[in-house]
């Protein structure tokens, strides 16, 4: 069986036990699937030393530091520790050609100022450190999406339509990204019920799992 196959079906078992785990709302069983995840996508043969290694490495420690996701400081640590990683996405996708466009970063842009705006009306606490997280998420999401990432991909109304080319999924994963920060700053700002909470963070984990899924493979070149 190829690595790369191998890896994948690793992934897709620590992520379901993540999902499930925060679904159940049991932590023991998120402190022990969650940290394998991106290692878990690592394994198809991300050289560690690399930007991309980097990257994989900044996201486990986020990883990690949010498995409880209602700590305050473990919060606003995870989310520099996420920075780190898009900082690193963001070095890889400008070095493919991308290019940041108004159709492109306008939306993102909207998007963060829509909730760093409801972070510090509703949880000032928190509001300068993920706001500041999410500008390099927009940034990143809107390098994602330039087309000049996936060349030769087809595209519908000026977005990549995902293919077989691991590139042209790149623009979904860095779409997928923004979703799953959004649904956080939801969960955290407009939830109360610890079972909705639950569920929340289940699809929170889903959709970061996909879109994790979708920028390694992309950045590393893996089909």
């Amino acid at each position: 069986m190829k690595r790369s196959t191998l890896s994948r079906l690793a992934f897709a078992g620590v992520t379901s036990a993540t999902v499930f785990g925060a679904v159940a709302g049991s932590e023991k069983l998120q402190r022990i699937a969650k940290p394998l995840m991106i290692p878990a996508l690592a394994a198809r043969g991300v050289r560690p030393m690399s930007t991309l290694g980097i990257a994989v490495a900044a996201a486990t420690v986020g990883d990690v530091l949010l498995i409880d996701p209602d700590d305050d400081a473990r919060i606003l640590r995870g989310a520099a520790a996420f920075a780190v990683m898009q900082g690193c996405y963001c070095s890889l996708l400008a070095a493919r050609g991308a290019r940041p466009t108004p159709a492109n970063a306008g939306p993102r842009l909207a998007g963060w100022a829509t909730a760093a705006t409801l972070l510090m009306q509703r949880s000032p606490a928190v509001a300068p450190g993920l706001a500041g997280y999410g500008l390099t998420l927009a940034a990143m999401s809107t390098l994602a999406a330039d087309r000049a990432v996936a060349p030769g991909s087809a595209t519908f109304a000026g977005v990549v339509v995902p293919g077989s080319d691991p590139r042209s999924r790149l623009a979904l994963g860095g779409i997928l990204f923004t979703v799953s920060d959004a649904l956080i700053v939801f969960r955290r700002l407009f939830l109360d019920r610890e079972s909705h909470r639950r569920v929340a963070e289940g699809a929170i984990l889903a959709t970061y799992a996909v879109a994790q899924l979708f920028l390694v493979e992309g950045l590393s070149g893996e089909k």
